[in-house]
């Protein structure tokens, strides 16, 4: 296991030893607009949001689902690139929370791997999930993510083999995403039951926190998670907020409201 110590580490510390899972919130950078991304930020942290995990808009998210999907097509139309991905990290984490940025493989290479990592550590992140990137092809990045003392998060799924597992968790850091199922991000009527079971299979083989991600968007599916998870990271839920409003005042009115009832679920 790698031991990298940055504020979403620390998070962690804290939120177990208030006996609770973290809440994590998914937005990507350039939505609704590129200056409205920090007030929906804002107001999910003003909700209850204990991280920020901002999405780099991708052309080709293969584990985005339709929700997330409309929000990145709408991001890349403003012509959102890695500057604003950076200066949305930087003005996250200026408002006292963790934030990670999750992006494909290819916009990291394009941007150039050890800038990617540096830019990151500049602007205040603790680490990169990305979903897209297999150990096995992670040297360069691996070593990058090392020399700026920033996280390498890395996704596993119900389809990881328990031979794979121990390969893919001890090269984590910061905590192990956990994809609660096969499939695509979005929200659902029901957590997928292999949630429960994958983060029982993850344990065994690390004792990094473990986050659960995909489907969850109601208070009572967040306590449902916290219970075996440390963290429950949330996306679809809060972008469906402000692509159902009238204005981003109002969308952003909603996205307070629905962290602060995920906030609760968690804590509970």
């Amino acid at each position: 296991m790698t031991t990298t110590s940055t504020p979403l580490s620390e998070l962690f510390v804290k939120t177990k030893s208030e006996n609770r899972a973290a809440l994590i919130g998914y937005l990507p950078a350039g939505f609704p607009t590129i200056d409205g991304a920090i007030t929906v930020i804002q107001a999910m942290i003003e909700g209850g949001v204990d991280a920020v995990e901002i999405g780099f808009p991708y052309s080709d998210p293969v584990m985005d689902g339709p929700v997330i999907q409309r929000a990145a097509e709408e991001s890349l139309k403003h012509g959102t690139g890695a500057q604003d991905v950076f200066n949305l990290l930087a003005a996250t984490t200026k408002l006292g929370v963790p934030g990670v940025v999750m992006t494909y493989w290819n916009p990291i290479e394009r941007y150039g791997v050890e800038k990617f990592a540096q830019s990151l550590k500049a602007a205040g992140g603790s680490g990169v999930i990305t979903p897209d990137l297999t150990v096995e092809e992670s040297g360069k990045w691996s070593v990058a993510a090392s020399e700026s003392a920033i996280n390498r998060i890395y996704v596993v799924a119900p389809s990881t083999s328990d031979a794979r597992m121990p390969r893919v968790t001890s090269q984590c850091s910061g905590f192990i995403y956990a994809a609660s199922l096969m499939g695509v991000t979005g929200t659902r009527d029901s957590v997928s039951g292999d949630a429960r079971s994958l983060v029982a299979r993850i344990r065994e083989t690390s004792d990094l926190p473990v986050a659960v991600g995909l489907g969850v968007s109601t208070a009572e599916q967040a306590h449902e998670v916290a219970q075996y998870a440390d963290g429950v990271i949330v996306g679809s839920a809060f972008i469906r907020q402000v692509q159902e409003s009238a204005n981003l005042e109002e969308g952003c009115d909603r996205v307070r409201e629905l962290a602060r009832s995920l906030a609760e679920g968690v804590r509970r």
